[in-house]
C-alpha cells in the first residue's frame, strides 16, 4: 500500500466539493494511511462530522478550544506526528487566510503552527470567477512561493452551472498527487518521452494485426516518472487505460503513426523510454474496403512491409539532440541472449527485458536490466513498484 503507515491530517473547508472529501478519506485509508479530519464551520454546512468520523474512524476536530486534548492545544498536537496536511476542498477564503497567515479557527491555526518540514497540500475548489479573481491569483502565487503545493483546480462544469477552472480534483487524482508527494524527486526538471501500449496494423477498415500488450508497464513508468518530478509526454497505442494524472498523452494507432509522433516530440527531451510493443511489420496491401469471403473459400494474401525502428532512429540522433535512451524487449525465450543483442544493435545504454507471454495484461512483472557491464534482475513485483525502481536506476545513470 502506497501510504502504509502515513498519518494524514485532512482539512475540509466550506464548499460543495466536501462530498468528494468523503471518498478521499476512504481512499487514503485503503492506501494504508490513518486520517485525522479537521473541519471548519463552513465545511459543516456541506457534510456532517458524523459522516467524516464514520469514514475516517477517528474523532473529528472543529474547535480550536477542544478540551479532548489534554493540554487544550489541538492546533499544536494534531500536526506533531503527522506526515502531511491535505486541505480538500480549499476555499478561496481559506487560501486567503493561508497566504496572509490568518489564524482565526482550528484549521487555519494548525496550518500556521505546523512544523516547517511538514508538507501542506491544498486542493482549491471554487466558482470559476472566484478562481480567476486577481486577489485569488495573487494568493495562489504567494502560496506556491511559500512552499505550499496546489493540487489543481480542474476545469469543467460546476455546481452553480458555470463552466471553467475551479473544480476540485477527483479523489483518485488527489490520492495520486499525495502519493507522489512522498516520492523522491530524482527527475526534477527533466523532460521524459515515453511510448506505451500495442500498435495496430490495418488489414482493412475493420480488421487488423496487433499484439497482447496492455500498456500497464508503460503507463506505470509514466506515473513513476511524473512522481519523480519529470515532465512526461506519453505516446500511446490503443489501450483502455486512463492516462496517469498530470501526464500528457498523444494517442496513435499504427507503428508508423507512433514513429512520426516520437520524432515530432523528441526535440528537447532528456530521456526516451521505448516501452511500446511496436509491430515489426505492417500490411503493405491493406484494403480500403472490407475484404469479403468468396464462394471458393480462398483467403486473401497479405504482403508485409517492415516498419521503421523508432528506438534505433532516436538513438542515432546527433549527440547534442539525443536523449538518454532506454529500450524494452519482450522475449518468449533466450532472454539474456536476445535482449543483450538488441541493446548492442540499437546502440543504447540501457535495455529492459522480460519474458513477454508471462506478463502481458498482468499487474506484476519481472525485469532484467542490460547495460555495458552486464545484467541485473529485479524480482517479480507489482508493475508500479518496478517502474519506480527503474526510474530510480535511470536517474542514477544520469548523474
Amino acid at each position: 500500500m502506497d501510504l502504509a503507515g502515513k498519518k494524514i491530517v485532512l482539512g475540509l473547508t466550506g464548499g460543495i466539493a466536501c462530498y468528494k472529501a468523503a471518498e478521499l478519506s476512504r481512499a487514503f485509508i485503503k492506501a494504508g494511511a490513518s486520517v485525522q479530519v479537521v473541519m471548519t464551520k463552513g465545511a459543516l454546512q456541506f457534510i456532517t462530522s458524523v459522516t467524516m468520523q464514520g469514514l475516517s474512524g477517528q474523532p473529528i476536530f472543529t474547535d480550536q478550544w477542544d478540551a479532548r486534548i489534554g493540554n487544550n492545544m489541538p492546533h499544536i498536537d494534531l500536526t506533531r506526528d503527522a506526515d502531511v496536511i491535505v486541505i480538500a476542498p480549499c476555499s478561496a477564503d481559506f487560501m486567503a487566510k493561508l497566504a496572509h497567515g490568518v489564524c482565526d479557527d482550528l484549521l487555519s491555526t494548525l496550518c500556521v503552527a505546523r512544523p516547517a518540514s511538514l508538507p501542506l497540500l491544498i486542493a482549491p475548489a471554487m466558482n470559476v470567477e472566484m478562481w480567476q479573481n486577481p486577489a485569488t491569483r495573487r494568493n495562489a502565487r504567494q502560496l506556491a512561493e511559500d512552499g505550499i503545493q496546489l493540487l489543481g483546480p480542474a476545469a469543467g462544469e460546476q455546481a452553480c452551472g458555470e463552466v471553467g477552472l475551479g473544480r476540485m480534483l477527483e479523489a483518485d487524482q488527489l490520492l495520486a498527487e499525495v502519493i507522489a508527494a512522498f516520492q523522491p524527486k530524482t527527475l526534477k526538471s527533466k523532460r521524459l518521452l515515453l511510448t506505451a501500449g500495442p500498435t495496430f496494423e490495418a488489414i482493412d477498415p475493420v480488421r487488423g494485426i496487433t499484439n497482447l500488450s496492455s500498456g500497464k508497464m508503460g503507463y506505470a513508468l509514466a506515473r513513476a516518472a511524473r512522481e519523480a518530478g519529470a515532465e512526461v509526454l506519453l505516446i500511446s497505442g490503443p489501450t483502455a487505460l486512463p492516462a496517469p494524472f498530470g501526464v500528457q498523452r498523444v494517442n496513435v494507432l499504427s507503428a508508423r503513426q507512433m514513429h512520426d509522433a516520437v520524432l515530432a516530440h523528441v526535440k528537447g527531451q532528456d530521456i526516451f523510454i521505448a516501452v511500446a510493443a511496436v509491430a515489426d511489420w505492417h500490411v503493405a496491401n491493406s484494403s480500403d474496403q472490407k475484404l469479403k469471403k468468396d464462394a471458393s473459400g480462398s483467403t486473401p494474401e497479405l504482403v508485409f512491409a517492415q516498419n521503421p525502428d523508432i528506438l534505433a532512429e532516436v538513438a542515432a540522433l546527433p549527440l547534442t539532440q539525443r536523449p538518454y535512451c532506454v529500450g524494452f524487449a519482450a522475449e518468449s525465450e533466450n532472454l539474456l541472449e536476445y535482449a543483450e543483442a538488441k541493446r548492442q544493435k540499437k546502440n543504447i545504454p540501457l535495455l529492459v527485458g522480460n519474458i513477454g507471454h508471462d506478463t502481458f495484461g498482468k499487474d506484476e512483472n519481472q525485469l532484467v536490466l542490460f547495460d555495458v557491464e552486464g545484467h541485473t534482475s529485479f524480482p517479480r513485483a507489482d508493475k508500479l513498484q518496478l517502474a519506480r525502481q527503474l526510474i530510480a536506476e535511470i536517474a542514477k545513470r544520469l548523474t
